[in-house]
């Protein structure tokens, strides 16, 4: 059974029809946003891989892929995670250069989510990746890129709010950063989620960094395959929600493990045979352009943007029966 909270005398923010429009114009006007901030190209993109191309997303490591066997091909699928490696790739073959990248709709199924207010089997998102140079693979490079994703959240959002003017969303363009390590030494006390609510209490915007490795307390903040994002130079963005009073996640993001840092990673994570998967040996080879990149939750934006507490209002996908049962009692439309 799925985790459910319902504000104290929410009411849906808008009616469903008025509720699809906004959605659409959320949509349509942050990918525009998006792609003019950082330079990006829309592209087609995979549903699925061939589970042994190494292109998967591991999450957490734990979590199992829908996976499906494809007769004609003589091989097994697997339903993305997200498309986290698969953009790196992309790069290279799309023939991109320096300074340009891509964004594309990414949609996957998630089996083993745990879901409630927030989460869902269903994943949609913008993924995005961009080439940069070596240079370029430093804290104010990405702090940088950060200001600019915020940014474009909140040109989207003000946009929205005269578009339909009975929504009063209101964001903090400033960003606060801070490393998972200060934040545990500033909580010491709490649990991680405990601290990303105390902290966007507080500052309303932030950017949460260095999340992957054990911290001083030998417990990670969160969990992150070791194959995509360098654990030293990416995070997440998490905005206050004023409707569920709490820390909500908007992007997971970073800059990415070069050859050094993936050897390194791997180690750590006790995945070292993965160095003979075909994506890992092309990056340990050099033969992958060195890139920042992430994943914008869709649905996730839509929630914060219009004020809905619950993502099964602007998304359609699956829900115990007792959730279903409240959520109507309570004047909520899961789509």
């Amino acid at each position: 059974m799925s985790q459910l909270f319902i504000p104290h005398g929410y009411q849906p923010p808008l009616p469903n029809y008025e509720l699809q429009r906004a959605i659409s114009f959320i949509k349509d006007s942050f990918q525009t946003n998006l792609s003019n901030a950082l330079n990006l190209r829309r592209v087609s993109a995979p549903l699925f891989v061939t589970d042994d191309s190494g292109l998967n997303d591991n999450l957490n490591g734990v979590e199992r892929p829908v996976q499906f066997d494809i007769p004609d091909v003589g091989a097994t699928g697997e339903v993305v995670h997200s498309l986290a490696k698969w953009k790196r790739l992309a790069l290279k073959r799309y023939g991109f250069h320096e300074g340009k990248g891509l964004y594309t709709d990414m949609n996957a199924i998630r089996r083993d989510e745990e879901v409630d207010n927030l989460h869902s089997i269903y994943v949609d998102q913008w993924d995005w990746e961009k080439i940069i140079s070596r240079e370029d693979r430093n804290v104010t490079f990405l702090k940088s890129t950060v200001r600019a994703i915020v940014a474009a959240v909140c040109e989207t959002s003000e946009a929205l709010n005269v578009a339909f003017p009975s929504l009063h969303v209101k964001l903090d363009r400033e960003v606060f950063f801070i490393t998972t390590q200060e934040l545990e030494d500033l909580y010491p006390d709490m649990t991680t989620k405990e601290r990303e609510n105390a902290i966007c209490r507080e500052h309303h915007t932030v950017f949460l960094m260095q999340i992957g490795d054990k911290l001083k307390s030998g417990i990670k903040h969160d969990g992150r395959a070791p194959d995509y994002d360098d654990w030293a130079l990416n995070g997440d963005i998490l905005m206050w929600n004023p409707v569920l009073e709490r820390a909500f996640e908007i992007s997971s993001m970073g800059i990415r493990v070069d050859e050094e840092s993936l050897a390194r990673q791997l180690i750590l994570a006790g995945c070292e045979e993965r160095r003979e998967l075909p994506f890992h040996k092309m990056l340990l080879n050099s033969e992958l352009p060195l890139t920042m990149g992430g994943g914008i939750g869709q649905s996730r934006l839509c929630m914060l943007l219009i004020g809905t507490c619950h993502i099964g209002e602007v998304q359609a996908s699956l829900w115990d029966a007792e959730t279903n049962e409240k959520c109507e009692a309570a004047g909520i439309t899961l789509l």
